[in-house]
C-alpha cells in the first residue's frame, strides 16, 4: 500500500468536526479513509457526514445505529428503536440506504496486521466469523463469556482487556474521554456527540489527530 490508512472514530452527525479533521489529516488518493461506524443519529447532520463520506471514497463500516436503522426500515418493528433514530430515518435518501446497506463489518489491512471494526470481538472465536450483533454492539464479556453494554454490566471487563491479538484491532463504539491504547487493540470513539473528540488514527505511523467537538450535542 502507497497511501496511509486513516482510521476516524464514531462521528455521530458532528459534519463539522469530521471536515476539520479532514482538513487536519489531509487525505490524498492514496490513502484510504476507514470510518468506524455510527455515521449517523445523535449530531447535526447526518446526511452531510455521508456525503463527506463518498466524496472522499472513504470505507465505512457498519455501526449499531445504522443496523438498528436498517432493521427498522426491514421489520418495521419500532420495538427498537431509539431517541433520533427516527428523526434520521425519516431524512434519508434512497441513496444513502444503498450506501448503508453496503457497509461491510470489517475492515482488513493484512499487510499491517490489524483489522478495523465497529464494536469489537469475543477473544476465544475466530473474529471473521462473527456476526453482526457481536462486533457492531459488544462493550465488555460477562463471566459466561457473553458480549454485553458496558451499562448493562458495569463491573465486566472490556473485550479488550481481554483481547490478546494477532491481529491488531481499531475499533470505536464504546465512547471514552480519553483513547484507549492497549498492546493489540485501540479504541478511538472519544465522545465527539457527547462534547468530547473526534480521533483519527494514522497508519503505518500510529499517530493521533483529535478535534474537539463544537459543543455538546447528545447525553
Amino acid at each position: 500500500m502507497n497511501g496511509r490508512l486513516i482510521a476516524i472514530g464514531d462521528i455521530h452527525g458532528c459534519h463539522a468536526e469530521f471536515a476539520e479533521l479532514l482538513e487536519r489529516v489531509e487525505p490524498t488518493k492514496d490513502d484510504q479513509l476507514v470510518l468506524l461506524g455510527d455515521l449517523v443519529n445523535r449530531g447535526p447532520d447526518s446526511l452531510r457526514v455521508i456525503d463527506l463520506a463518498k466524496q472522499h471514497r472513504a470505507i465505512s463500516l457498519l455501526g449499531n445505529h445504522e443496523l438498528r436503522l436498517l432493521n427498522y426500515r426491514r421489520t418495521k418493528d419500532a420495538s427498537f428503536l431509539k431517541e433520533t433514530d427516527e428523526e434520521t430515518f425519516a431524512r434519508l435518501r434512497p441513496d444513502d440506504w444503498t450506501y448503508l446497506e453496503q457497509m461491510p463489518l470489517t475492515y482488513e489491512s493484512a499487510e499491517l496486521q490489524t483489522v478495523f471494526v465497529h464494536g469489537g470481538f469475543l477473544p476465544d472465536e475466530p473474529w471473521s466469523k462473527q456476526p453482526a450483533q457481536v462486533v457492531t454492539r459488544i462493550q465488555v464479556i460477562d463471566k459466561d463469556g457473553k458480549p454485553r453494554k458496558r451499562a448493562d454490566c458495569e463491573d465486566c471487563p472490556a473485550w479488550a482487556d481481554l483481547w490478546s491479538g494477532p491481529p491488531f484491532v481499531v475499533y470505536g463504539h464504546t465512547p471514552r474521554s480519553e483513547i484507549y491504547k492497549l498492546k493489540w487493540s485501540v479504541g478511538i470513539d472519544t465522545a465527539c456527540v457527547m462534547g468530547g473528540h473526534l480521533t483519527a488514527y494514522l497508519l503505518p505511523e500510529r499517530r493521533f489527530v483529535q478535534v474537539k467537538a463544537r459543543r455538546k450535542y447528545y447525553g
